[in-house]
């Protein structure tokens, strides 16, 4: 029988969290904070060919027990398991990603987020949105600058729903425009499969990789690997090698590449997009 619950103590050793379990806004902070500084944002498998498994069991052998990340799917996933199991209410949803995408280019429903209920009202959790993961959970309200330790974010109304949006040095990006609407196991396995091995999916095309640090952001885009603090200019260094590649992923994300058979065909191709 497939296991539908997270061994809560190998995430919270995973993680490096030793707080409260009561299912509170400052628990919930302290998770938010903590899980993507500890388990990177990655598509190695997508980008590699390989399935990508959204079951509690599969979730949890991967990105706790295997010192590996995952894209959205799973890192909410994750976290939406660990959530329920401390007693949390919590609601999946799907985004429309905004990020980097004309005004007038309407996207599919890419993006898994969570709505998590609070004594104060509901709060939206994301501890999956690549190179620009929240760091903490935002009160879903509109128009109220939310300040997290990395960037200002906040949410505006947009026909049926809101967009979530971060403030940058010339004004504000839109991130992604979600809904009310829940979604279940059962949509997340069909987006999740089409986003992990449709062509034109930017996560099947690309090697994507990122890590909030307590200062910034490390990300990598194929080859190029980039360093933000909010202090000082990105700093961008282009990778020249499988070796100095796999190097990048090991040290600077924490990623054990050794259960990944023939990986160095896959890290050849993003050294030449």
């Amino acid at each position: 029988m497939m296991r539908m619950t997270i061994d809560v103590d190998a995430y919270f050793a995973r993680i490096g969290y030793q707080g409260s379990r009561a299912p509170t806004l400052e628990t919930l902070r302290a998770l938010h904070a903590l899980h993507p500084r500890a388990i990177p944002f990655e598509n190695l498998d997508p980008y590699s060919r390989r399935g990508v498994e959204l079951s509690p069991g599969a979730l949890e052998a991967k990105l706790v027990r295997s010192a590996r990340g995952g894209y959205c799917y799973e890192q909410n996933g994750l976290f939406m398991h660990v959530l329920r199991a401390l007693g949390f209410e919590v609601h999946g949803r799907a985004a429309r990603v905004r990020w980097g995408v004309p005004d007038d280019v309407v996207m599919p429903r890419s993006h898994m987020t969570l709505r998590v209920e609070l004594e104060d009202g509901p709060y939206l959790a994301d501890v999956g949105f690549g190179l620009l993961t929240p760091v903490a959970p935002l009160r879903i309200v509109d128009d109220v600058e939310q300040q997290t330790p990395l960037e200002t974010l906040r949410m505006r109304t947009m026909g049926e729903g809101r967009v979530v949006e971060a403030k940058s040095h010339d004004g504000w990006r839109a991130l992604y425009w979600l809904d009310d609407a829940t979604f279940l196991a059962p949509d997340y396995e069909t987006l999740n499969w089409f986003t992990s091995t449709h062509p034109t999916s930017r996560f099947v095309r690309n090697l994507i990789v990122a890590r909030p640090t307590r200062s910034g952001r490390l990300t990598l885009v194929n080859r190029e690997l980039t360093h933000r603090t909010p202090e000082r200019p990105a700093e961008v260094h282009t990778i020249q090698s499988v070796a100095e590649l796999r190097g990048v992923l090991e040290r600077e994300f924490g990623i054990d590449l050794s259960r990944l058979d023939d990986i160095d065909a896959s890290l050849e191709r993003a050294l030449v997009v």
